[in-house]
């Protein structure tokens, strides 16, 4: 039997070793939890690694994640498939290019962070806007898993928050690592019966 409370108590401590500049990655810390994890769980892990590369993120693969019997990887890429279409019209618009070139057309339902969405992708400023939208994306992964203390869903969101971490670090490491000890205090926040929310403005 999986102990996700060893896993989830633990991240602080092991995610001390992941640490900027010294030539360590993402991989390196994924590879440490599924160490840890049952071969049915580090399916489900690696069914969202692949989520997270951007060349896999195909009709197929969305068609795929929205059916899978795993909560977390249904409604995460129900979201992120949402996410990507309103900023794919949203460029369109913009450019004045058919409004639904870039997007895939499977059934998500509503979608109430579209207007958001359209509001930071309205800022000038490249970097307020990309930071932006990574907010709307953490506070998400925040939502879906509020009551996942130690469980796969919650390991799923604490790799789904250091890819955004991953990618700030190689952008800019000072908010990388803001980023970085978001997460550190939001585990051992969660460890204490309590979840935290990123403000979408910080």
């Amino acid at each position: 039997m999986v102990n996700y409370e060893y896993i989830i108590a633990s991240l602080p401590a092991v995610s001390r070793e992941w640490t900027f500049g010294e030539g360590k990655s993402l991989d390196t810390y994924v590879e440490w939890i599924k160490s840890q994890l049952s071969p049915k769980d580090i399916k489900t892990v690696d069914k969202l690694l692949d989520g997270l590369k951007e060349e896999n993120l195909s009709v197929e693969f969305y068609d795929d994640a929205l059916k899978d019997s795993n909560r977390f990887i249904r409604e995460f890429f129900t979201f992120d498939l949402c996410f990507r279409n309103v900023k794919a019209r949203f460029v369109n618009k913009v450019f004045g290019r058919p409004v639904s070139r870039d997007t895939i057309d499977l059934e998500t339902g509503e979608f109430p962070e579209g207007s958001e969405i359209d509001e930071v992708m309205s800022g000038k400023d490249i970097f307020a806007r990309e930071r932006g939208l990574d907010s709307i994306r953490w506070n998400k992964i925040n939502e879906l898993t509020t009551f996942n203390y130690f469980d796969i869903d919650a390991i799923l969101a604490v790799i789904a928050k250091m890819s955004i971490i991953e990618r700030w670090r190689k952008l800019d490491p000072e908010t990388g690592l803001e980023m970085f000890q978001n997460l550190i205090d939001e585990t051992r926040g969660t460890y204490g019966g309590v979840n935290y929310v990123v403000p979408a403005n910080e």
